[in-house]
């Protein structure tokens, strides 16, 4: 574990240039609030069995035969939380009668990179509140406005921290996945379908592999290789679809679409990570946001690999990162971001959730491919985006 931060510190180290336009440190670092960083983390950062390797390799650099060779690698540091406060502003539009309103919520499970501290709210609904979905695994905030409500509005606080997550291959005996989240994350949906061509692309992509965990880098170098970013590409978010078309070009949710679809085609479990971008990023200043949200949503996604969990990648980041920063081939910043995002995620971002078909509760429309904005339902139709003109959203993070 040592090792693999060490060697991320490094990479990161790397990325972080005048070009990368990084934040200033006052607006990006990571300072650990004593909060988030109890005493107690800290002390069992420090197990007895790193200590005594530590003092083993401090006395080899005082033996002068050895001094050339020893290396002492640093002790690994606590926890380094991050603390932010979202508030999500709304309001309708012209609403015409009853109108109702879904909203994804930062992840409720905690885990090493998320933690979720609440929410409040306030506005003229006539109800409102939280409900989880136990097959999405996911909570869903809802707001029902009567048809005497002229102007509907309802502004939310969501309070979370987060801390960068990062893949170690030399740290096995994970406690295994449930057997039924691990048989969801091979299920075809309708925005990721297994067979045809999906099934045919996965095996031209892993080729002879037998491996898992190589199986599933096979699909994400052929994914980064073969890919465009566009974040206004028409393509449907389908993972069928954009191989036929030939062009395999379109957003972030539809790039991290294709690597869960690649994968489940051949048997590995994965599934994509539906979020946020809410800070700047020490890798490329495209990776990043600040100032005005609504526009920032961004997928990212994980597979499971028997021994190891689940394994963060981001191929779409990659394929994002060479079109803004206008990386070419042989840029070793490229060669770096590669290895790097296969296995980490920079937590200048927050995931709401993993699903797929999801259907909202008390919604008259059917299914939807999956939920990562404000969803608006009123006499006239469906709405998730502002640019329709039925509502208007403003969403900021600021960091505590």
């Amino acid at each position: 574990m040592k090792r693999r931060r060490f060697v991320t510190a490094a990479v990161l180290s790397l990325l972080t240039s005048p070009l990368a336009q990084a934040a200033p440190a006052a607006k990006t670092g990571t300072k650990p609030t004593a909060k988030h960083a109890p005493k107690k983390t800290v002390r069992s950062a420090a197990k007895k069995p790193a200590a005594k390797h530590t003092s083993a390799a401090a006395k080899s650099t005082q033996t002068p035969d050895n001094a050339s060779h020893a290396i002492v690698l640093p002790d690994e540091p606590p926890p380094q939380w991050r603390s932010y406060e979202l508030r999500t502003s709304i309001t309708l539009n012209n609403a015409n009668g009853p109108a109702r309103l879904w909203l994804p919520l930062v992840q409720y499970r905690d885990t090493p990179w998320e933690r979720s501290f609440g929410h409040r709210w306030q506005g003229n609904h006539a109800m409102a509140g939280i409900y989880r979905d136990p097959v999405a695994d996911m909570e869903i905030f809802y707001a029902d406005w009567s048809e005497d409500i002229a102007e509907p509005t309802l502004e939310i606080v969501s309070h979370f921290a987060t801390q960068d997550r990062q893949f170690d291959i030399t740290h096995r005996g994970v406690s295994p996945e449930r057997g039924e989240i691990l048989r969801r994350c091979l299920q075809a949906t309708e925005a990721t379908p297994t067979g045809g061509i999906v099934r045919r692309t996965a095996e031209q992509a892993v080729g002879r592999i037998k491996d898992p965990l190589a199986q599933a880098k096979a699909i994400y170098d052929w994914v980064v290789e073969n890919t465009r970013y566009d974040p206004s590409a028409q393509a449907a978010n389908h993972t069928a679809a954009l191989l036929e078309s030939g062009q395999l070009t379109g957003s972030g949710i539809a790039i991290a679409l294709l690597f869960v679809g690649l994968c489940r085609a051949i048997g590995i479990p994965a599934r994509p990570a539906f979020g946020l971008r809410i800070d700047r990023s020490r890798l490329f200043g495209s990776l990043g946001v600040s100032g005005e949200l609504n526009a920032s949503p961004h997928c990212r996604a994980e597979f499971y690999s028997p021994g190891y969990g689940w394994i963060p990648v981001d191929p779409a980041d990659v394929r994002q990162a060479i079109l803004d920063e206008n990386l070419n081939p042989a840029d070793p910043r490229l060669t770096v971001l590669k290895k790097l995002l296969f296995g980490f995620w920079e937590m200048n971002w927050i995931g709401f959730n993993t699903a797929l078909d999801v259907l909202p509760h008390g919604t008259s429309k059917g299914a939807l491919p999956f939920l990562i904005a404000p969803l608006i339902e009123t006499g006239a139709g469906r709405f998730d985006d502002p640019a329709s003109g039925s509502f208007s959203c403003s969403v900021g993070a600021l960091r505590i």
